[in-house]
């Protein structure tokens, strides 16, 4: 690095802090946390797919894809999944979430069932939203050390300082429109590396000479995720579509966007736009990681570089070797863009949730005022935990973005069951759902520790079914379930246009998965 590479990176931090500065007067909490859903859908969907798609994704997809052993295109058979949750999501979940008018989804739940349901998955939500950020934070903070020379808790301060001042100071407004940018950025960083591992593995024909066919593979019809073996189709797909769907609409880091928007109509155009552009955006640092990894390993100085069983190394390694002075400093702006956009979600739905808790379990009204204190000291709390965690965070899984979805699929299963539970049933309590809640996660975490042959995508379905059994079986030996309706009705949000759409989409990509060997080849 030099200093054109130092100059770029300093120019972008410090546009954030003004950024971040220029937004620092809000009215009321609703103000702070949900920007009074004045923010348009294009921000909000670039902010979704920016949280969703984060410097996780940027190095650890391509890692996967290139890398990893046992990996390849396969991961792209997970994105399967999301059409299909969509469709769940925008019929059952999110248009009841947002005619509540809450701030925060939990307290959907406290309307629902009472204030124990709240906390006990507000819990859940921030154990595991905190400590998976903070693995996402230890991997950067890895990456940065051997790009910037930095000292590992130079790398974590760096990120985590200047991105809670920016979240702190500019609220929703702030965290959104950062994030809008950084969606560009992260994008932009995954193409230039596209560019550049092309030219200098000596263009496509070399390429596909070079590339080692398993790892085109995208369909796995072998495996059916019990036999110790992972990535098989049916698993994708099923644990997918409850993780989707459980995320998109059931966890706060991502829902507050939806809660956010101007009306229902925007609501949808959010989630239909992160839809579509989800898979041609995950396609590409796929086949970045592609080409990347099929250099790696035909360029021994280069494979040599990574360390035993750490495939996340290699886009770091690849950028600080491969890149030109200017263009180097852009991609690491583009990894701090994607560290900084998910730990300013992170921060901001870790605070929207302890303000919440602390007004109910205090009974306290707080004015506007001391409301927004609030939600920044909280911030600051929920912010220095994450750090915390970063430094004490292991290896899970042989990549980060595994290791990621792994702890989600501990929860995920659970929390959209409860969910549904609330929007679509009627008469089952607080202590029913609670009670599968409690069972669904304890279940997981015995498949964790104990049944490691199940793989790990499908405890977001056992977690599900478990959670909803538990449940229901208890409704139905109380002495109330014969004498009041069970099932509400349901607020949809989707037309048979957009049904179509989605049901369209997904078969597209179930073709375009099927035929990729073909047309890469």
């Amino acid at each position: 690095m030099n200093i054109l590479d130092y100059t770029i990176i300093a120019i972008y931090l410090a546009g954030l802090l003004v950024m971040g500065f220029s937004f620092r007067k809000q009215r009321n909490t609703e103000d702070y946390f949900l920007a009074n859903h004045q923010l348009g859908w294009k921000p909000l969907s670039l902010s979704i797919m920016a949280t969703q798609l984060s410097a996780v994704s940027f190095i650890s997809a391509p890692a996967f894809v290139g890398l990893r052993e046992g990996g390849g295109l396969i991961w792209l058979s997970y994105e399967l999944a999301l059409p299909l949750a969509m469709l769940a999501l925008l019929y059952f979940i999110l248009p009841t979430l947002y005619r509540s008018g809450v701030i925060t989804v939990y307290d959907f739940l406290e309307n629902r069932f009472d204030h124990s349901s709240r906390v006990l998955i507000s819990i859940v939500f921030q154990i595991s939203r905190s400590f998976a950020t903070a693995i996402m934070i230890y991997a950067i903070s890895i990456i940065l050390q051997s790009t910037m020379g930095l000292a590992f808790w130079q790398s974590v301060l760096l990120i985590g300082v200047i991105t809670l001042i920016y979240s702190l100071q500019g609220g929703m407004k702030a965290v959104v429109y950062g994030d809008a940018i950084q969606m560009v950025l992260i994008v932009a960083g995954a193409v230039i590396c596209l560019g550049f591992g092309l030219y200098h593995i000596g263009g496509w024909s070399s390429f596909t000479e070079l590339v080692n066919t398993q790892r085109l593979t995208t369909l796995n019809l072998n495996s059916n995720g019990f036999d110790g073996e992972g990535f098989g189709l049916l698993p994708m797909i099923f644990g997918g579509i409850v993780l989707y769907a459980s995320y998109y609409g059931c966890d706060q880091s991502e829902a507050q966007r939806s809660l956010a928007a101007k009306s229902l109509g925007d609501l949808k155009k959010i989630i239909m736009t992160a839809s579509f552009l989800r898979f041609p955006i995950t396609m590409i640092y796929c086949l970045a990681g592609l080409i990347i990894g099929t250099l790696a390993l035909t360029t021994p100085e280069f494979i040599e570089q990574i360390p035993a069983e750490h495939p996340d190394w290699m886009m770091p390694i690849f950028i600080i070797n491969y890149l030109p002075n200017g263009i180097l400093g852009l991609l690491l702006v583009a990894i701090l863009a994607a560290a900084m956009s998910s730990l300013s979600s992170a921060i901001n739905s870790l605070s929207a949730v302890s303000v919440e808790d602390y007004c109910r379990i205090t009974g306290k009204t707080l004015s506007s005022e001391t409301s927004i204190k609030v939600a920044k000291f909280a911030g600051v709390f929920w912010g220095a935990v994450t750090l915390t965690l970063s430094f004490y965070a292991g290896d899970i899984a042989p990549t980060i973005i595994e290791a990621i979805n792994k702890i989600g699929s501990v929860c995920y299963g659970p929390i959209l069951a409860t969910f549904l539970l609330g929007i679509c049933t009627t008469g089952i309590t607080a202590k029913q759902v609670n009670t599968g809640l409690i069972i669904g996660v304890l279940s997981n975490i015995y498949l964790w520790l104990y049944q490691p042959q199940i793989f790990w995508f499908w405890w977001n379905l056992s977690g599900f079914i478990c959670t909803v059994s538990i449940a229901c079986c208890f409704y139905l030996l109380s002495s109330k379930s014969t004498n009041q309706a069970f099932f509400t009705a349901r607020l949809k949000l989707l037309t048979r246009t957009n049904t179509t759409a989605l049901i369209v989409w997904f078969f597209l990509l179930l073709g375009f998965c099927f035929t990729i060997e073909s047309l890469l080849l």
